[in-house]
């Protein structure tokens, strides 16, 4: 497994009711393995969370599942991270 770094930005548009089902989302691949660290950044611009997959298909794939994406209330940027 490899390890993704997802950016999530709130946009104008962001709906604070949709947190609580993104934090279910992360919390659910937290209980399969799939996510290492997650939360929101001091400012409250938005926030990050670890992900393991197979490859950034797969994980791109597993990040515009996440209710900030479907929403359309957040940006959603996946990277392969080659951290140490």
């Amino acid at each position: 497994m490899n390890l993704y770094l997802v950016m999530v930005m709130r946009r104008p548009q962001f709906d604070a009711a949709v947190v609580p089902a993104h934090q279910r989302f992360l919390d659910e691949l937290r209980a399969q393995g799939q996510v290492e660290r997650s939360g929101p950044f001091g400012d409250k611009s938005g926030g990050a969370y670890l992900l393991h997959a197979a490859d950034l298909a797969q994980a791109r794939a597993i990040a515009l599942r996440d209710p900030a994406h479907v929403s359309g209330g957040w940006d959603v940027t996946v990277y392969e991270w080659q951290a140490r």
